[in-house]
């Protein structure tokens, strides 16, 4: 949460315009990949957890004191930070070259670490980074379609 309240305030200081916008599809990223996770793909495949599928439950190693509840497929985990990675990567990449592909090192240490702690399977994770990257494309297509940032705190100021 510290990182993204970070870039919350650092998008907001240095972009005079459509910050508040940037914000808010950022949000709605999230939110997006999050519904459609769990309300279309867990609700759809009901796959159990590793670490509560009786048949490999004794071979999962969990580093949980206890095992999650609900659903395993899709990561909802590794769709949310895929999709604000590619979010962050597309609005943000000619300001900040060769830095926002941090993000997607970030989102994949959480995708890694859903499976090493045993709670999804590798394609849980995959698959939800593939959703999460669809969806922050999407919303960093519409993002840059409809508002953008025109430069990086160098907006030309009116003289009179």
């Amino acid at each position: 949460m510290p990182l993204y309240l970070f870039l919350f305030v650092f998008v907001a200081v240095n972009f005079k315009r459509n910050w508040w916008w940037w914000i808010v599809l950022f949000l709605c990223t999230v939110a997006l990949t999050d519904m459609v996770g769990t309300r279309i793909f867990k609700h759809s495949f009901e796959r159990l957890r590793p670490c509560n599928d009786p048949a490999v439950a004794a071979s999962v190693r969990l580093l949980l004191k206890n095992c999650a509840g609900g659903y395993s497929f899709i990561s909802n985990h590794a769709a949310n930070h895929f999709g604000l990675a590619t979010f962050f990567h597309f609005t943000l990449r000619r300001y900040m070259p060769g830095w926002t592909w941090v993000a997607y090192l970030w989102a994949f240490s959480i995708g890694y670490a859903q499976v090493y702690v045993g709670i999804h399977y590798p394609l849980d994770v995959v698959a939800g980074a593939l959703l999460g990257m669809l969806f922050g494309l999407f919303m960093a297509m519409f993002f840059n379609r409809k508002f953008g940032f025109v430069n990086f705190d160098t907006e030309p100021t009116v003289s009179r």
